[in-house]
């Protein structure tokens, strides 16, 4: 079961100056940075009430990277709170949505993630997340 928003992923250039425009936007800072080895990148995050507001700069290689300099920098994708990711990966599948990973990885702040293709999504990104216990 789909629980709510869990999060918007931004990318962005510099996190830096991304969380200096953030904070000055929100008029609150970050509660957290991470770095994410497995994606490449470092993450900043923002609470505003239930759900959360990622930056992500990516490494030079990185999915990140190769997004902001083919479409620029903006938002990159939207996460959802599911229950079960296993069982939300296998009910998409069977349904004829292309999952990118063939099992959930470590994402930031703590969760376990997989993305939906962008073109089993109307262009969008999806994102996968389950609260690792």
């Amino acid at each position: 079961m789909w629980k709510n928003v869990e999060h918007i992923g931004i990318a962005v250039k510099d996190l830096s100056s991304a969380n200096q425009l953030f904070k000055t936007l929100f008029n609150k800072g970050s509660y957290k940075e991470e770095v994410v080895d497995s994606e490449s990148v470092t993450t900043s995050f923002f609470q505003l009430g239930e759900t959360k507001i990622e930056l992500l700069e990516g490494g030079s290689d990185s999915a990140i990277a190769k997004f902001i300099e083919k479409r620029g920098e903006g938002i990159h994708h939207i996460a959802f709170e599911v229950n079960d990711i296993h069982a939300e990966m296998d009910r998409l599948r069977k349904e004829g949505f292309q999952i990118l990973n063939e099992v959930p990885k470590k994402g930031a702040d703590n969760k376990l993630v997989c993305f939906v293709h962008p073109k089993s999504a109307n262009g969008v990104l999806v994102e996968l997340c389950q609260e690792i216990k």
